[in-house]
């Protein structure tokens, strides 16, 4: 099998890496020159003789560009592709509506083009966001809740999942639409809330930082890991028929249950770091999402490995590992 992710850098793209070089795939990856100096993520892929340029490519591209797209997916004729770029800062999208736009929303319709148009028996996994719900009236949120988007990334996402839909019932393309759920883990960048939480607790510990400024810590969130979660999206894309699936815990927990469990990891009182700010509250907020996974535990099998607890310890080691060395 071979499998072309786009996004490869990243959270998301990295743990899929790793996860289909475990299964034997041969894996080329998209990498964007903004990205070119940082791959944290993929370093200890790149950094293995065995593996690196025998059966991990990179490909250097961008989802702005149709041509560079074109030319990868072309040349590599990969059996599945893996959308695991674009643009997925909800804060980010307000001031950068056009990029988001294009990024997160037009790329995907390049991408399929390209698709129907260079082969289409290739396999597209699309993965979409929790906040297309936005503001919601149900308890928990499944395939059928109706979408009502609160931001430029939402808005975004949403065409993409309707798209992906399009190109699967108007020319039999085997795209599939995973509807993810808020999922972290070490490889997260800082400016998100989670990874930001796990690092200044990880430099006050180590007197390095001095207390961690927050918005609204009551809001709450269904959070998974990401390694979970990229596992499902494999599961989803190896199904006879594409489909849509919510990918979830089925638990929301707040941001000041992370809090505390963080800084429990190190033995500290949040109370005595912690402040409030206007300046991290969303523009336009959204409901307390939980998703309703049924479909996804059904007919893929998927079951998260790693709960609420386990996932703070683990991103708040990773960073005190990190301020250690």
């Amino acid at each position: 099998m071979k499998a072309l992710i786009l996004g490869v850098t990243g959270q998301d793209g990295s743990y899929m890496a790793d996860l289909l070089l475990s299964k034997g795939y041969e894996v080329h990856g998209l990498i964007r020159k903004s990205a070119t100096g940082n791959t944290i993520n993929i370093a200890h892929i790149v950094s293995d003789k065995d593996v690196f340029n025998k059966q991990f490519f990179l490909h250097q591209g961008d989802l702005a560009d149709p041509t560079s797209l074109y030319r990868i997916i072309a040349d590599v004729r990969p059996s599945e592709i893996y959308n695991e770029a674009d643009q997925d800062h909800v804060r980010w999208s307000y001031d950068m509506v056009g990029y988001s736009s294009d990024i997160t929303a037009a790329a995907v319709a390049r991408i399929l083009e390209i698709i129907r148009q260079v082969d289409d028996s290739i396999r597209y996994l699309q993965p979409c966001t929790s906040n297309m719900f936005g503001k919601v009236d149900s308890e928990t949120q499944n395939e059928s809740t109706p979408f009502n988007p609160q931001s430029p990334y939402a808005v975004a996402k949403t065409f993409a999942y309707y798209m992906t839909r399009y190109y699967r019932q108007a020319y039999g393309i085997h795209a599939t639409n995973v509807i993810l759920f808020n999922h972290e883990s070490p490889r997260r960048p800082a400016d998100y809330v989670t990874r930001k939480i796990s690092q200044s607790v990880a430099r006050i510990s180590v007197g390095k930082q001095g207390e961690l400024v927050l918005g609204d810590t009551s809001a709450k969130i269904d959070w998974g890991f990401s390694g979970d979660y990229v596992e499902a999206e494999w599961l989803a894309l190896q199904q006879d028929e594409a489909d849509d699936y919510v990918i979830a815990t089925g638990k929301a927990h707040s941001v000041q249950e992370f809090v505390d469990e963080a800084f429990a990891v190190v033995g500290l009182d949040p109370k005595k770091y912690v402040k409030s700010s206007k300046e991290f509250f969303r523009v336009t907020p959204t409901s307390t999402l939980t998703g309703d996974s049924s479909k996804a535990r059904k007919i893929l099998g998927f079951s998260p490995k790693v709960n609420f607890s386990k996932l703070v310890k683990m991103m708040v080691e990773a960073d005190l590992e990190r301020e250690k060395q």
